[in-house]
């Protein structure tokens, strides 16, 4: 478990805001370039990894899609010394007064503090209420002049917050979504190095998930993968949370089913995580998943998809919350399938009038 733990702490160190991935990658290529046979980004950031199978080519594949990219701030005007910022991604305002904060310029990265403004000088549909982002600032305590020398609109913001480990596998951190499912992602990467498989293996760390799930798009155009696993998490049980809207912490990960998961993927897996016993939860949801698996299953010809979720407390905020353990289940249940995948196994998946089958 230590190990995942350092893992997951140095990924949520490394900033990696949608759109501007380039230090997380340069981090997953140091990563990643021991346990795969190539590697290479595609021309909107994403990183791809492939780990060669032992089936005569052409081989089938699999693509395990991760996404990299986490929410933040951006700079977007100056205001006597003061910085107005708008989002990057889905971010909780609730949370934000009183947040520390690093000011990613190009004179160097700067420390900063979200504060409220006086609520005599905000609307009176303010004064009670969470207030918009829009009426925050950031004070750098510099004074406007070194703040107009320094700061550009623009320039990044991310928190400031750094992992804390509360003990029995629970680790909180910015940026959990989506590191831990990297983590996942890289840890069965490393279970894959001591295993034989088949099928080859794309490792995918996509860009700009959270702004509209972009680089998952043009991964399934680029790799034409046979069939696609997206990792991703899920709102994890906490206070105040229906049971029946969110997922148990610590009882594995999620295989959630609706549009953008073929449904005899979904059988498959948990008729190996059972036979397996490795646990897992299920999770329905009606149309889009808001996941990589919306774009990967409908680019190119079509990506035979599944989704599978690990469940975190306080999502979109700077203090996401996540089991250990339940990343180093996904990690097991990723290699242990790959690993089992023959060269028929395509042949199940198929829709019953391709086969023949009553409709």
């Amino acid at each position: 478990m230590e190990d995942t733990k350092t893992l997951l702490t140095a990924l949520t160190a490394v900033p990696g805001l949608s759109g501007h991935e380039s230090l997380i990658r340069k981090q997953l290529t140091d990563l990643w370039e021991p346990l795969t046979d190539e590697l290479h980004t595609s021309p909107i950031g994403s990183l791809h990894g492939l780990k060669k199978g032992s089936s005569p080519v052409p081989r089938p594949s699999i693509l395990i899609a991760t996404h990299m990219d986490a929410i933040g701030l951006m700079v977007s005007g100056i205001e006597d010394g003061l910085l107005r910022v708008t989002n990057i991604g889905g971010i909780d305002n609730r949370v934000l007064p009183g947040l520390t904060v690093t000011i990613h310029s190009q004179s160097g990265d700067l420390p900063g503090l979200v504060v409220l403004p006086p609520a005599h000088t905000l609307p009176e549909d303010q004064k009670t209420s969470t207030v918009d982002l829009k009426y925050l600032f950031v004070d750098t305590g510099l004074l406007p002049r070194e703040v107009s020398s320094k700061i550009q609109i623009g320039d990044l913001v991310t928190f400031s917050l750094e992992a804390m480990d509360l003990g029995d596998g629970y680790l909180t951190a910015p940026a959990i979504d989506n590191r831990a499912s990297v983590a996942a992602l890289t840890e069965a990467l490393k279970i894959l190095q001591t295993r034989k498989h088949r099928w080859d293996v794309w490792a995918a760390a996509t860009v700009q998930e959270e702004v509209g799930l972009y680089g998952a798009q043009t991964t399934g155009f680029d790799l034409r993968p046979s069939l696609a696993v997206v990792i991703d998490v899920t709102f994890g049980s906490g206070p105040g949370a229906a049971g029946y809207e969110t997922l148990d912490m610590d009882k594995g990960p999620s295989f959630d089913i609706g549009p953008s998961t073929h449904p005899k993927l979904y059988e498959a897996f948990i008729r190996f995580a059972a036979k397996q016993e490795i646990p897992f939860q299920r999770y329905a949801y009606p149309r889009s998943s808001g996941t990589d698996a919306d774009k990967l299953q409908i680019s190119a010809e079509g990506v035979i998809t599944m989704i599978i979720s690990i469940p975190i407390r306080y999502m979109h905020t700077p203090v996401e919350l996540v089991q250990v353990r339940d990343i180093q289940r996904t990690a097991r249940l990723i290699a242990g399938f790959i690993e089992q995948l023959d060269d028929d196994f395509l042949e199940s998946l198929k829709w019953e009038e391709e086969t023949g089958g009553a409709r």
